[in-house]
């Protein structure tokens, strides 16, 4: 629990001081390995298809430095979520040892916050109440739980002016929230330890929820409208540059005839190795191996990086 709470104290802005690779490249893998279901190694080999080489041991450490500052960069730049608070508690086996995912979210499904425990008694649960108001700053209209005794004795404690409900039925939208988490349980084989579910768990929501808006209440149009304004604030979380894009042509009538138009090289120091970005009429990035022997022969140091906005 020590590791998430120095990583919540993090500044505001992320420092990619003495980090060989450009911010675009870091922020593009920890987008990578918290957007989809992928593991360490397949967020390698896809940055390894478009000219990028770095290890698996890379992208874990990028991970867990930036991931939760990401994380709560994005937290800081949401509207402030609903007044009707939703609590359920999960089962989940670490070593063998069964411990509970006590989650907290509002009446939009949006995710408030987690916490890994051994117990699920009053105590447990008077601690992550405690831990919503700190983090949130204001009560709550209604708190919506299971039947757990334990969750309306520690309200009772905690917030004895608001109003419990816990009906049959009702608590389903926190039920349905851990549905991604047993995704990712299954494609991580299970967390390690009680301290990798917390810090894994506290990054993954809120960059996972923030790439995933409600697609099925949306039009086409509204629903690219948003991922755009989720792709601009996701660039200033990461304090990556927002870069125009140029007017192309539609790619169903006339294909861009070259993949030049402007390039970028980037050379790693300590070990000659270069990847070369080029951004195509379609405004995507793309790397080109074969430009790497040709930029080491010339020994061409670090010119500058351009990297388009990720497509969502």
């Amino acid at each position: 629990m020590g590791d998430t709470q120095r990583l919540k104290e993090q500044a505001s802005a992320p420092d990619y001081t003495r980090h060989r690779f450009p911010p675009e490249v870091i922020s593009h893998a920890v987008w990578r390995y918290f957007r989809f279901a992928l593991s360490y190694r397949d967020v390698e080999e896809l940055l390894a298809e478009r000219g990028v080489v770095l290890t698996d041991e890379t992208v874990r450490q990028w991970c867990r430095k930036f991931g939760q500052g990401y994380a709560n960069a994005l937290r800081r730049r949401r509207p402030r979520p609903g007044d009707k608070w939703h609590l359920d508690e999960v089962f989940i086996g670490i070593n063998g040892v069964q411990h509970y995912l006590w989650r907290a979210v509002d009446q939009d499904g949006h995710g408030l916050d987690i916490l890994v425990q051994r117990r699920r008694d009053k105590v447990a649960a008077r601690k992550f109440f405690r831990r919503l108001l700190k983090d949130l700053a204001y009560v709550p209209r209604v708190v919506i739980t299971d039947k757990l005794p334990s969750s309306g004795a520690a309200r009772r404690a905690v917030l004895p002016s608001v109003e419990h409900r816990r009906h049959t039925g009702l608590n389903n939208r926190a039920e349905n929230a851990h549905q991604p988490t047993r995704e990712r349980e299954r494609r991580m084989r299970r967390c390690k330890s009680p301290g990798h579910a917390q810090r894994f768990l506290a990054a993954y929501g809120p960059i996972a929820g923030h790439c995933r808006p409600r697609r099925h209440r949306l039009t086409a149009a509204a629903y690219r409208q948003t991922s755009a304004e989720r792709c601009a604030t996701w660039r200033a979380a990461t304090g990556t540059p927002a870069l125009a894009r140029a007017a192309t042509p539609s790619r169903l009538t006339t294909p861009p005839r070259t993949h030049s138009p402007r390039h970028a090289t980037y050379l790693d120091s300590a070990l000659g190795r270069e990847a070369v970005a080029c951004v195509v009429g379609s405004g995507r990035l793309f790397f080109h191996p074969l430009r790497i022997a040709h930029a080491a022969r010339r020994k061409t140091s670090y010119l500058s990086w351009q990297c388009p906005p990720i497509d969502w």
